[in-house]
């Protein structure tokens, strides 16, 4: 691929450090391959948090905790936005999940005659619905399609999501998925003394890692109670967590983890299971693959895209908790197909870095604004 000349670009994300999610992931991988590379970055985000990320200071704007997320900083927006992007005076907008936030980057740019990408990356909709905001779909996606159809090319992590954004109207799609750090994720970091400790008994560990809140559904977890032969080890903390300790009295909590202590118990697990049935790509499902682990997850969303049913994982109707019991079941009472499931899932990762990722971007960002200075050259000969 062409290499591109060394380019500034102003990120405006609905999400950012030090809130953790997939948004924040992609972001901070974005900046840190930007500033590898040698070009110039800043980001607009909701605040508090660090005022820069991998030597791109980060311009915070004035946030509000909504209610029923009160642990979530959103955005609001301003023409604050468009002074930042001014001054930095970027080559291309890239508006990271707009929803709130967003509406002032793609304003902006407009303004000031930059081009926008813009990266579907949270499924609103379904968001709203775990949180009992019902019958909202028509309207939110009606704002999603006015949003997206101001940006040059909106990027979409999985074929379904793409195909659904497809059928929704969004104009000016494409496919771009997410990287994996394949040394941080790694069968070598299984550890058999941190196995010990989880299940001190020889069972099976199934694990999951992910915030325990209404839009992950880990009350589907309940479901795994009993299991023959199967550890429950839940990783991630969240409201739902008091809720989950009452109900499944035997199962591991660790809490919020990250670093060097998420890939030792990633790696240590036997089977990863996935609840959430909104992602769009789903990471968490991703870095369990990349450590050797064969998933069960529900068969909607990003999943679909990762997950190859009797090769690297098994695939649950998303409301059924009996089939996901079920598939569970299964892999903890075969050791082989688990062994073998285990080799392919770190072979269906390969080749999915994040610096491969990260330069598809860069293509991207070529692509737009090469066609916004040919526009700019025909009009100006018009």
């Amino acid at each position: 691929m062409e290499t591109l000349s060394a380019v500034k670009v102003a990120i405006v994300t609905e999400s950012f450090l030090p809130q953790v999610n997939g948004v924040t992931n992609s972001v901070c991988r974005v900046l840190e391959h930007l500033a590898a590379q040698g070009h110039e970055a800043v980001v607009v985000a909701p605040g508090p948090g660090p005022a820069d990320h991998a030597g791109a200071p980060v311009a915070r704007v004035r946030s509000f905790y909504p209610p029923f997320y009160p642990s979530f900083a959103v955005g609001i927006p301003t023409r604050r936005v468009t002074a930042i992007l001014r001054d930095f005076g970027p080559d291309v907008a890239h508006i990271a999940s707009p929803f709130v936030l967003g509406t002032s980057g793609l304003a902006a740019a407009r303004r000031l005659d930059v081009p926008a990408l813009a990266v579907f990356q949270t499924d609103i909709a379904g968001f709203a619905r775990r949180y009992g905001l019902r019958g909202t779909d028509p309207l939110i996606w009606w704002w999603l399609r006015r949003l997206h159809s101001g940006a040059e090319r909106t990027l979409v992590p999985s074929a379904p999501v793409l195909a659904e954004l497809e059928r929704r109207g969004v104009p000016r799609l494409a496919h771009w998925g997410r990287g994996v750090d394949q040394d941080r994720f790694n069968p070598s970091h299984r550890s058999p003394e941190l196995r010990g400790r989880l299940a001190p008994d020889g069972r099976a560990i199934v694990g999951f890692v992910g915030r325990l809140a209404a839009e992950k559904r880990p009350e589907m977890l309940t479901r795994l109670v009993g299991v023959p032969g199967a550890k429950i080890v839940i990783v991630g903390a969240g409201p739902e967590e008091e809720r989950l300790r009452r109900r499944m009295p035997d199962a591991v909590f660790t809490g919020f983890r990250t670093g060097a202590e998420l890939s030792e118990l990633v790696a240590s697990f036997d089977v990863f299971v996935h609840t959430g049935a909104d992602d769009t790509f789903c990471q968490a499902v991703q870095e369990g693959l990349a450590s050797g682990v064969p998933v069960v997850a529900a068969a909607a969303g990003g999943p679909l895209d990762l997950v190859r049913p009797g090769v690297n994982g098994l695939l649950y109707a998303p409301d059924d908790g009996s089939e996901l019991r079920a598939a569970v079941a299964a892999l903890v009472n075969d050791v082989e197909m688990r062994r073998r499931m285990a080799v392919q899932a770190r072979e269906s990762v390969r080749g999915r870095g994040w610096d491969a990722v990260c330069e598809q971007l860069m293509g991207h960002y070529r692509d737009i604004v090469d066609g916004t200075a040919e526009r700019r050259r025909m009009e100006q000969a018009a």
